[in-house]
């Protein structure tokens, strides 16, 4: 969602806040602004509606010179995205805010205010926090208890990065319910802080995550940090484990074809250390992993997005491997309904970025109503998610740039996969099961690589879909899965419209939308349901359907009988066919997305990290 950057320095930093800017833009926004206090002590700004290449026109045409300053990407929630909406927002000349979250109280803040005398600019529900520690401030005169008194009467979840006036050399980060860290400077008498790591990699190596109600007070030379009830702390000084080089695209065009293509790679690095001699190590979860997983007898999974396609396809792991049962939810829904936790049950979430709004008050809920134990599988370490579960699996799919999860995604199944060898060892999984399962996952980032020399003849397939506005995925079993997240590929950067469905279901309602102007992706692995499914597909043949079928059995079809288009795929177990038949449905939708002209990366309307709901 929206990225904010701090920083106070020795130096001009207005370069610094831009930069953070641009490392932010795969969280997806549409509004961007920066401001800083001068050298006459008085707020600079300057707002766009649009991209940061925009704003850093905009800049250099007017430049702005300041030691101290904030920055911000704004994804609209309250107000239309515009420039009198983006931030930073000010009050009085002296105060300027940013703002990632939601004040779910703002309309009896802004009432309050009004009675007081302030006027307001924006549609935002942030705007109320700038005049309200405005207010506190007239009260008070003094930054870092205005602060603390403003907080105090906010409502729902955010972060702030606070400038003023008469503080140029002092900025204060808060955070609540969304992301924010602080980094130490590399170099002497410069701090900054920032939605993330990545944003500030370019400036700093070591980071203060900050806590739920951590008001941190930076200066040029120090950081102190207090909790929520005005105590100072002390927290960690860390060094991320994230490799940083995912800020260069190489010989790609894009992100999301650049991440598609390090599958391979990331698949390496996830199996890494975590295979012993025919086994997958119980270690790898955590240090009594296997004496929790005994006492497992039913697992949670929940998830968001296309880490709940990933919970999807698990949970037919999960029962068919380890024979213990398994309940998939949405995070959003989980969270909002009356829950029964069954007796000995592992809560397990899923998340890119562990900073997932639902996702985390989902897993807070579960700590407060008996859960047996909580697992995160997450790609970042020192997320929220990860911190707050008592064990945790790292995907290690390294920084993710592109809105569209590619290698997220596929980590994630893998990850998942090897839970449930392990889970399935201490229930009803035979060694030799399990060591057919690590020997096929061992070849697993091989066959990815042999996956993606099909780019070329998917990208001439693309070409049949810029004309299209609706699509159809279909799957059986733990494939079904898989459709929904092809189907989700193709919507979210080309903006055709797609469904994925059970093949079993066709009969029940998508059969009447069938038609030649209707593409239907079958994916077709060589498995126990294959003849099932190959009745579904006569089906759509006999009514003028165009099929592009994804198989490693080209006898599921007669290839050269029109309307039908073979995609042969490499051999695969089918336990693996879900991570496997991922890929090229990845590259469909690219290869679609880059024909028709969309915004690959940064697709309309959406962000990397829903840190609200």
């Amino acid at each position: 969602m929206c990225g904010i950057v701090g920083a106070v320095a020795e130096r001009s930093i207005e370069k610094v806040l831009l930069e953070g800017l641009k490392r932010l833009e795969y969280r997806g926004y549409d509004s961007a602004g920066i401001a800083v206090i001068n050298g006459d002590n008085k707020i600079e700004r300057l707002r766009t509606q649009g991209k940061v290449r925009e704003l850093e026109t905009l800049l250099n045409q007017s430049p702005l010179t300041g030691n101290s300053g904030i920055a911000h990407t704004r994804w609209a929630t309250h107000g239309e995205p515009s420039e009198y909406n983006a931030h930073p927002l000010i009050s009085h000349d002296e105060f300027a805010l940013v703002h990632n979250g939601i004040i779910e109280n703002h309309d009896a803040l802004r009432h309050f205010l009004r009675e007081q005398g302030y006027k307001f600019s924006s549609q935002t529900d942030s705007e109320t926090i700038v005049h309200l520690l405005h207010y506190h401030f007239q009260k008070t005169n003094d930054l870092l208890k205005a602060t603390f008194a403003t907080v105090q009467q906010l409502e729902g979840n955010y972060a702030l990065g606070i400038a003023a006036t008469k503080f140029p050399d002092q900025l204060i980060a808060v955070r609540h319910g969304c992301p924010l860290i602080v980094g130490q400077g590399e170099g002497e008498g410069e701090n900054f802080f920032g939605s993330d790591t990545f944003a500030l990699s370019h400036v700093a190596k070591q980071f203060y995550y900050l806590e739920d109600g951590d008001i941190a007070n930076v200066t040029k030379k120090t950081i102190d940090i207090y909790s929520k009830d005005g105590k100072k702390v002390d927290r960690k000084l860390q060094t991320p484990e994230i490799n940083y080089d995912a800020g260069d695209r190489g010989e790609h065009r894009h992100y999301m074809s650049k991440e598609i293509f390090e599958q391979s790679r990331a698949l390496t690095s996830n199996l890494e250390g975590r295979l012993g001699n025919n086994c997958v190590l119980d270690t790898a979860f955590g240090l009594h992993a296997k004496k929790l997983f005994q006492e497992v007898r039913h697992v949670q999974l929940v998830a968001c997005g296309t880490s709940y396609h990933a919970a999807m396809v698990a949970r037919y792991w999960i029962e068919e491997l380890a024979g213990v049962p398994c309940s998939v939810e949405v995070a959003s829904e989980f969270r909002y309904r009356k829950n029964v936790v069954p007796a000995n049950s592992l809560f397990v979430t899923i998340s890119q970025s562990g900073e997932t709004a639902d996702t985390l008050a989902a897993l807070r809920l579960a700590k407060k109503i008996g859960y047996l134990s909580s697992l995160a599988i997450c790609n970042v370490p020192e997320s929220s998610l990860v911190r707050e579960s008592d064990l945790n699996f790292m995907t290690r799919a390294g920084v993710e740039i592109g809105v569209a999860s590619t290698k997220a995604f596929t980590t994630q199944l893998t990850a998942l996969l090897m839970f449930t060898i392990a889970l399935g060892r201490q229930h009803q999984l035979s060694p030799a099961t399990e060591q057919h399962l690590v020997k096929q996952l061992l070849q697993l980032p091989k066959t990815i690589e042999n996956t993606l020399k099909l780019n070329n003849l998917i990208a001439e397939f693309a070409s049949h879909f810029i004309d299209k506005n609706h699509a159809l995925f279909l799957g059986r079993g733990e494939l079904y899965p898989i459709a929904l997240e092809g189907a989700l590929k193709l919507k979210e950067i080309s903006y055709i419209h797609a469904e994925g469905y059970p093949a079993g279901e066709l009969k029940h309602g998508p059969l009447a939308l069938v038609d030649k102007n209707m593409p239907v992706i079958a994916i077709a692995p060589n498995n126990d349901l294959l003849e099932k499914l190959k009745s579904n597909l006569h089906e759509v043949r006999a009514r003028g359907g165009v099929l592009y079928v994804f198989t490693d059995n080209k006898s599921v079809v007669n290839e050269n009988q029109e309307g039908i288009h073979v995609i042969e795929m490499p051999s695969v177990d089918p336990i693996l066919a879900p991570i496997v038949y991922t890929v090229p449905l990845q590259l469909l939708a690219y290869h679609v997305a880059v024909l028709k002209g969309t915004d690959v990366d940064q697709p309309r309307n959406l962000a990397k990290s829903v840190t609200v709901e």
